[in-house]
């Protein structure tokens, strides 16, 4: 069987990224096709080494690191690579590599992070944020976004069989597309973040600082809280607005790297989480460490997050509401080795045991309808 893997984009490694890799692993002799990579992101991870063939947006003036700047030529540009030799297309996907081109004797699984939050859900957020709700430049962009929710609902009918990361991101995929979809957790490496019983009298949060993530209301709540410390690791275009609201009791670290991070979720009382995800491998990662979550009850948290036993929800993403729910879990003690025993299951080799079954049986049933 000859196999090709799809990814985006390969810019910087995140929680996508980290499922692309398992993929690699899972399906070894594969080749690889991302619309751009950026390799001095990825040195030093199994990327560096990798074969990866790119999209024509990687020649244009600065597509490493101003990728973005191109997505009216992403769907063009995933239609350009040409798959037509491939038995099997395994497409990791959360904006556009679900489109690419394939022929009728050809199966392609669909590994869903989410459909394209830019064009769905984030819309209008996205034209504030980028000061494009007016204008002639607001008026094309509304245009390009019309657009693209079509080519994206039109795309998914390429895919035979799609897979999400989240009963969660099932749901918006049968809203979305009207496609019935499977569901397997991503892969978390609950072995690199180890289990420490012993907590040190501080809350975390982690997070690339873009605005759907909401560290600026974590910081605020924080900054009504003196006597509590918040520990803020990340780095992004919110950094600004972030460290304008932190008070003395809030600590800010930027970028820090892997060993860094997994120090400070073992040590840390709590790990606070304000963004909706599809999924959100950080929460699991901080189970695996026996540090209990505090989080917004919506989205992928309420599948990872065990309520009153590895953690607590807040119900709104206000300042009062992450407030309330500090409170609520300083009145509750947790078992760093129970929160420990539930994170396992999200270990690498149940999604990778998961995933080559529901392609053994995919491609099975296939060959024989054929």
């Amino acid at each position: 069987m000859k196999r090709a893997l799809v990814h985006d984009w390969l810019v910087v490694l995140g929680g996508a990224e980290k499922v692309f890799e398992s993929l690699v692993k899972t399906f070894p002799s594969s080749d690889l096709y991302s619309l751009v990579k950026n390799p001095e992101n990825l040195k030093g991870t199994p990327f560096e080494e990798m074969d990866i063939k790119t999209s024509f947006i990687q020649k244009l003036p600065f597509a490493k690191t101003k990728y973005r700047n191109y997505l009216p030529f992403f769907p063009l540009a995933i239609e350009q690579f040409d798959l037509a030799d491939y038995d099997l297309i395994i497409s990791s996907s959360h904006a556009i590599a679900k489109g690419v081109l394939t022929h009728a004797d050809q199966l392609h699984i669909c590994y869903c992070h989410t459909p394209m939050r830019y064009a769905w859900d984030f819309y209008q957020q996205y034209l504030r944020d980028s000061k494009l709700k007016s204008g002639v430049k607001g008026a094309l962009a509304k245009f390009f976004l019309h657009y693209l929710r079509m080519w994206d609902t039109h795309s998914s009918a390429r895919v035979d069989a799609f897979v999400a990361n989240s009963e969660y991101i099932a749901r918006r995929i049968r809203k979305l597309y009207q496609i019935e979809a499977s569901v397997i957790y991503p892969p978390v490496d609950v072995d690199y973040f180890g289990l420490e019983k012993n907590k040190e009298e501080f809350y975390l949060t982690a997070s690339r600082l873009v605005p759907y993530k909401k560290i600026d209301l974590i910081v605020e709540a924080f900054g009504e809280m003196p006597d509590k410390k918040l520990i803020v690791i990340g780095d992004g275009s919110e950094m600004d607005r972030v460290k304008a609201k932190a008070k003395k009791n809030v600590e800010i670290l930027g970028y820090q790297s892997n060993e860094v991070l997994r120090r400070y979720l073992q040590k840390a009382k709590g790990f606070v989480f304000a963004s909706l995800e599809d999924f959100g491998i950080l929460p699991v990662e901080a189970q695996a460490c026996g540090t209990p979550v505090i989080a917004f009850g919506r989205g992928g948290a309420l599948e990872t997050v065990l309520e009153n036993k590895t953690g607590v929800f807040f119900r709104e993403q206000t300042v009062a509401s992450i407030m309330e729910a500090i409170e609520d879990f300083e009145r509750r003690e947790f078992d760093p080795e129970l929160i420990r025993k539930h994170a396992e299951s999200f270990r690498e080799e149940a999604f990778q045991k998961q995933f080559k079954a529901l392609v053994d049986e995919k491609y099975r049933t296939f060959v024989e309808a054929r």
